[in-house]
């Protein structure tokens, strides 16, 4: 039987007198793709740089791949991708991607052909050499996933990655990451504030309450593996999604 990817129970974090996240217990399945929803302010981004060990839990227990959250890290266990693409502007996109790579200590051309693959992954094949600057923003956001993804980890942690970008682009890339996290078997966690971003790309979805973020519901999707964006006018996507919406309601009442 496979170790959860992500195992949490009873964690707590609180910063300076204030509670952020209290008593939250999940399991994160390899292979799952897991949203994080609910308002602003109630800790879905603490929770995912918790298991990133960006964020100290101040009790409870945090495991990854059956480690702590630290040993994770330094095994590069997990991406991460932050709401902004965090792209050096003087460095060309592949060498944008290959910079962990180098960091590693990687042989040069062990890191061209990593940056090569994944950049085609990401659908930026031809783009290698111009810098960030040269591009949209939503192929930014597609070469930040393409550097997370290079040194090849387990986990892919995605903090609400295409919030900034206009709703036609943000389609395109929620279709392009649900064919990417079906393709190459990752496990996802995804921080977003749309229901039907997190209704669209995940199996699984945790609704938070407002702070302290507790999780008011985790909603199973039996949508289909394969997904297109017509399958938001269909009526068992309009269920999954009325689901969500009242657990969000439910989280206002939370005691």
């Amino acid at each position: 039987m496979k170790l959860p990817a992500v195992s949490a129970r009873d964690l707590r974090v609180e910063f300076k007198g204030t509670v952020a996240l209290e008593r939250i217990s999940l399991d994160i399945a390899p292979g799952d793709f897991v949203s994080f929803i609910g308002p602003s302010g109630c800790g879905k981004t603490t929770l995912l740089r918790a298991i990133a060990d960006l964020v100290q839990p101040t009790s409870g227990e945090l495991k990854v791949n059956g480690v702590s959250a630290a040993e994770a890290r330094r095994a590069r266990a997990y991406g991460y991708v932050f709401q902004a693409p965090a792209l050096y502007a003087w460095r060309n996109i592949e060498r944008n991607v290959m910079l962990p790579l180098e960091i590693m200590g990687l042989p040069k051309r062990e890191r061209q052909e990593r940056a090569a693959r994944y950049l085609d992954l990401v659908g930026l094949t031809g783009f290698a050499k111009k810098f960030p600057w040269q591009l949209s923003g939503g192929m930014q956001q597609r070469a930040s996933i393409a550097r997370a993804l290079s040194f090849e980890p387990s986990l892919l942690l995605m903090d609400e990655p295409f919030g900034a970008l206009d709703e036609i682009t943000r389609d395109g890339l929620n279709l392009h990451l649900q064919d990417l996290w079906r393709t190459t078997g990752l496990t996802c966690g995804f921080v977003t504030h749309s229901i039907d971003e997190a209704v669209f790309l995940s199996t699984r979805i945790v609704v938070m309450s407002p702070r302290p973020g507790r999780i008011v519901e985790i909603i199973e999707s039996d949508l289909p593996r394969t997904r297109d964006l017509a399958l938001r006018d269909s009526a068992v996507f309009a269920d999954v999604a009325h689901r969500v919406r009242a657990a969000l309601r439910a989280g206002h009442s939370y005691d």
